[in-house]
């Protein structure tokens, strides 16, 4: 089972997963919002760190749900 394959299926399953998805795809756009502004304060700049950090755990987290998937289906 190839990786996209495991995406579509955690998609269907698992609400966790795509919770995770939507709020990463919010985060990037929130990110790319603040990011095509002409001026950044320093408060933008400190927000778009943390939303960096946060983008990151959530796709960790992905990742780890994908691994997960591959473990209890034996597919590594």
């Amino acid at each position: 089972m190839k990786e996209q394959e495991i995406i579509e299926a955690l998609r269907r399953e698992n609400e966790e997963f795509r919770r995770l998805e939507q709020e990463h795809r919010n985060l990037d756009n929130t990110l790319r919002e603040l990011e095509s502004k002409k001026f950044l304060t320093a408060e933008d700049e400190l927000q778009i760190h943390n939303l960096k950090k946060l983008k990151l755990f959530k796709k960790d987290r992905m990742l780890e749900m994908i691994q997960e998937y591959k473990k209890s289906h034996s597919l590594n």
